[in-house]
């Protein structure tokens, strides 16, 4: 939900009613993770997608529904031969979806909202499987530990509830966290859906050059605060980058000892240059990043291995190192080239092999899930 936050708090400012329906649990392969939303406003304007086509219209009827009724409902939508092609995922899964009108009085949801569209940090916990007087509450979390809302039940359930939020939303992630009812955190009774609205992960590029335009492309694409840094100001400049968010011009192992990273950032160096290239990726091995790639070709990767040896870079260090970066797609040209490195991204991050889908067995949609970065 929070991913619509720019529309749905803009329908609040207007007093409009509305409803959303957010997946909340996800089974075999299905094509949207939890915490994807479609609403509905009572005007009938659509925003958002919980299957990516599959079963959009039945779950718009039931956000009409709500609207009328105000019960806050969970509906599960699954994969049948009679119903394949009306109702139903036909990509054999099955999704929760739960169904919540918003006429007035949510204030955990709104402020959340509010928070999210200033891309302010924020999470939204809601209770999706549980009592009925209990379905649909509400606790918003902020990354300070301050809450707004509540879920009621045991005196303990808030508490326990703002642990989870709080793990979940300081790694900027949406997932589940199963509690009892009393509050304990041994699953049985509860399960929260913790939405995380957080700055965007950042993509750090060091090498001003076209090849890095073109990545500068694909980071934003994807969703991520893109850098480009280089040393040489002839070469960062905004005409040369206009989709980067910053251009930095410094020394790259000087800027990446001084800027933040944390365990969602990825590092992409495109220097091919040693004066450049050692004491940058000398520094970058030791932090908790998501991604360390560098281009180059395969006689210039293994100088660079000998020269990050002879500096004191470890094994272990080296062995989170891609490179030569980016997948064997045949790329030639920078767009190509950036697709490459781009798809190298998205499979570490979700821990896909690379390989081709056509005849590999392996599930298509797997869990969502967000690595975490090795240890250094």
């Amino acid at each position: 939900m929070l991913d619509l936050a720019e529309s749905l708090h803009g329908w609040i400012e207007e007093g409009r009613d509305f409803a959303v329906a957010t997946v909340v649990a996800v089974g075999g392969s299905a094509p949207r993770p939890p915490g994807a939303a479609l609403a509905v406003c009572a005007d009938g304007t659509a925003v958002g997608s919980v299957s990516g086509g599959c079963v959009e219209g039945a779950v718009y009827e039931l956000c009409l529904q709500a609207l009328e009724d105000g019960e806050t409902v969970v509906e599960r939508f699954g994969y049948g031969d009679e119903d394949a092609f009306a109702v139903g995922l036909t990509c054999g899964g099955t999704i929760d979806v739960m169904i919540t009108p918003f006429r007035g009085g949510r204030p955990a949801e709104t402020v959340a909202l509010a928070a999210a569209a200033r891309q302010d940090p924020v999470a939204l916990a809601r209770v999706v499987r549980g009592p009925s007087g209990l379905l649909g509450r509400a606790l918003l979390v902020r990354p300070d530990g301050s809450y707004d809302g509540g879920l009621g039940g045991a005196p303990d359930l808030d508490r326990a509830a703002l642990d989870g939020a709080r793990a979940l939303l300081a790694a900027g992630r949406t997932g589940t966290v199963e509690l009892s009812e009393d509050g304990s955190h041994c699953p049985g009774g509860l399960t929260l859906l913790v939405e995380s609205a957080a700055p965007a992960p950042r993509m750090i590029v060091f090498g001003a050059i076209d090849f890095a335009a073109a990545l500068a492309r694909a980071g934003k694409f994807l969703g991520y605060h893109v850098t480009v840094c280089d040393a040489r100001p002839v070469f960062a400049t905004r005409a040369r980058f206009p989709e980067a968010d910053e251009i930095v011009v410094d020394w790259p192992d000087r800027y990446l000892r001084r800027t933040g990273t944390d365990g969602r950032t990825v590092l992409c160096v495109l220097t091919h240059d040693a004066k450049f290239d050692i004491p940058l990726l000398t520094e970058a091995l030791r932090l908790p990043v998501a991604y360390i790639g560098a281009m180059g070709s395969r006689r210039t990767h293994e100088d660079r291995r000998r020269r990050l040896r002879d500096a004191g870079v470890s094994e272990r260090e080296l062995a989170r190192l891609r490179s030569p970066i980016g997948l064997d797609l045949g790329a030639r040209t920078p767009e190509e080239t950036a697709v490459s490195i781009a798809a190298e991204i998205v499979a570490v991050r979700h821990g896909g092999t690379g390989e081709s889908l056509t005849g590999s067995g392996r599930p298509i949609h797997r869990p969502a899930s967000e690595p975490q970065p090795q240890s250094v």
